[in-house]
């Protein structure tokens, strides 16, 4: 897939008007990217492909209303493209400081402060919220992402994480600590790819 297939493919999932806003930020990813190390550089030639529609495509598998929380949003992914494309009330979870100055430079510019924050810290220190929806893209194994986030979830909250090649193992895994329902839809933008998404997920 080659970067104006992924930006139709984007399109085709967040419409016109969003496509714009995602067209807006990933200009500011490139122009920050010369500050920070926002995502891989050999990555800034593909970001429809590798970063936007890997997120974008996330947004057909959620519940179409209640609080989304990103887990290490780093760059903005997937957060600032949900962010962009939907009405979600959104917390944007990031630690590290120059990262998350840049969210919130990009929330601003967008004027959505109004339903999207960032909370930086880590994800264990969020308190009295429960999530709809958490996202969380290459963080931590399936394992330790669902150990961490016990705080914010409950048995309606619904998981959806890229997990890469290494998804099926990953869901093996946790099935053996944690009781859910769990399966693995293949990504759009790598058929060897796939996306964990979990529900009714409790702690043996």
């Amino acid at each position: 897939m080659n970067e104006e297939q992924a930006r139709e493919a984007t399109r085709a999932i967040v419409g016109d008007a969003a496509l714009e806003r995602i067209e807006r930020f990933l200009h500011r990813v490139r122009e920050e990217a010369g500050r920070q190390n926002l995502v891989s550089r050999p990555t800034l030639d593909s970001l429809w492909h590798r970063h936007a529609l890997d997120s974008a495509q996330l947004i057909p598998l959620a519940p179409a209303t209640g609080l989304w929380v990103d887990v290490g949003t780093g760059a903005g992914f997937p957060g600032i493209i949900v962010a962009l494309a939907t009405e979600h009330p959104m917390i944007l979870v990031e630690p590290r400081r120059m990262r998350a100055d840049f969210l919130r430079s990009v929330l601003e510019a967008e004027q959505i402060t109004d339903r999207v924050s960032v909370h930086q810290s880590k994800v264990e220190r969020l308190t009295e919220i429960t999530a709809r929806i958490i996202s969380a893209r290459a963080v931590a194994a399936l394992f330790d992402l669902l150990g961490g986030t016990a705080n914010i979830a409950d048995r309606d909250t619904v998981y959806l994480l890229p997990k890469g090649q290494s998804a099926t193992t990953e869901v093996d895994d946790a099935r053996r600590r944690f009781d859910g329902l769990f399966h693995v839809e293949q990504s759009l933008t790598d058929p060897a790819s796939g996306i964990v998404v979990a529900t009714g997920v409790k702690r043996r």
